[in-house]
């Protein structure tokens, strides 16, 4: 990837930048030449260390957006800050999600709707919102999806239904944007594991169920995002599983 013919840079607004897996993909598209919208909403120290990074190894290419996801308006405010700073969009990485568990028969309608707007709603009216302008650049969309989307999680009925939502969002985002916009997922596996699971058994179990028997990285993560936004030119409407061949085993 390198800048285009009049030395603009491809731009990607990534939600949910800040830390994890969405900061290990920031960092993956500006070392690809990338210049970046980065979303947060609540890590502040987080992004401010991330942003520093890549403002030091290249100026000028980091615009920070502080939102809600839930809060609708932000999401094509957005968007509209990202081209009215930039000029332009070449790619959309809805990486932001909210996780825990609503075991039945404990689910409130507030669970409900906050899974939902982060892991469904947000996605699809940034992508909406996104679209005529990725479609002036031939851009892409990127959805963080999950292996649970098609494999539901015990007592998380509702998480595993919004990222199930998504997936077919990215189907269905697929035919409507193309030819001009290509709309791809990455379904990672254990990847980084939930900050309060302290569960070894539970882990160890999950392990020997993947045939690579190892988690996987947030840079393997990164880079099939990366891949599918600029490499995968005849790919859309597919989500490629970074999951160690856990679907595979069953």
């Amino acid at each position: 990837m390198q800048a285009q013919a009049d030395g603009t840079r491809p731009v990607v607004l990534v939600t949910g930048a800040a830390r994890r897996i969405g900061a290990q993909i920031a960092r993956r598209l500006h070392a690809a030449g990338c210049d970046l919208a980065l979303h947060y909403r609540g890590s502040r120290e987080d992004f401010g260390a991330l942003q520093a990074g890549l403002e030091a190894a290249r100026a000028g290419s980091v615009l920070p957006l502080q939102a809600d996801l839930a809060e609708f308006d932000r999401l094509p405010e957005m968007v509209a800050r990202t081209v009215g700073h930039f000029g332009r969009l070449d790619g959309l990485v809805n990486n932001a999600s909210s996780f825990h568990p609503t075991p039945l028969g404990t689910v409130t309608p507030a669970q409900w709707d906050g899974l939902f707007a982060s892991n469904a709603r947000a996605p699809f009216f940034l992508a909406q919102a996104a679209a005529p302008h990725l479609a002036a650049a031939g851009g892409a969309i990127v959805n963080l999806v999950d292996i649970y989307a098609t494999r539901p999680l015990p007592r998380h009925p509702v998480y595993s239904m919004a990222k199930a939502a998504l997936l077919m969002g990215t189907k269905a985002l697929a035919l409507e944007l193309g030819p001009h916009v290509r709309v791809n997922a990455v379904a990672p596996g254990a990847i980084l594991w939930p900050e309060d699971e302290s569960n070894e058994a539970a882990r160890e179990a999950m392990l020997a169920r993947t045939p690579l028997s190892r988690t996987g990285t947030p840079a393997e993560v990164a880079e099939a995002v990366r891949w599918l936004l600029f490499d995968a030119t005849y790919c859309t409407g597919q989500v490629i599983a970074v999951d160690g061949g856990r679907l595979v085993a069953g």
